[in-house]
């Protein structure tokens, strides 16, 4: 997969017809290993054929798998005041937080002083 995406990244780039060293220049560039033998399949491969006419038929073949499942639909609506409920127990555990007053360190002394 590396080398295929180094190769089509080539193109892109403008190089209508990226060789073996090219590829290996531009993996090798952000350090990854190459594997001559894949890429040199790869390649052999790919002589003589035009890249835009591949991508399409590829695309073909993508579209029978479908596009994937929808997402399921929202919730219904629930009913009565559940969201007022809700927002008072936020309220009631907010009161309870406790204030520490920032007097204690995270190491339990009693003052925030040290070598900082």
């Amino acid at each position: 997969m590396k080398h295929v995406a180094a190769y089509l990244l080539l193109v892109l780039g403008g190089n209508s017809s990226p060789t073996a060293d090219d590829v290996s220049k531009a993996l090798e560039s952000v350090g990854v290993e190459v594997d001559s033998e894949r890429l040199n399949t790869f390649l052999s491969e790919m002589e003589g054929k035009d890249l835009n006419e591949l991508l399409e038929s590829g695309k073909e073949l993508l579209a029978k798998f479908g596009g994937g499942g929808g997402g399921g639909g929202g919730g219904g609506g629930a009913g009565g005041d559940d969201g007022a409920e809700e927002e008072e127990e936020e309220e009631k555990e907010e009161e309870e937080e406790m204030d520490l007053g920032g007097g204690m360190d995270m190491f339990g002394g009693d003052e925030g002083g040290g070598d900082y």
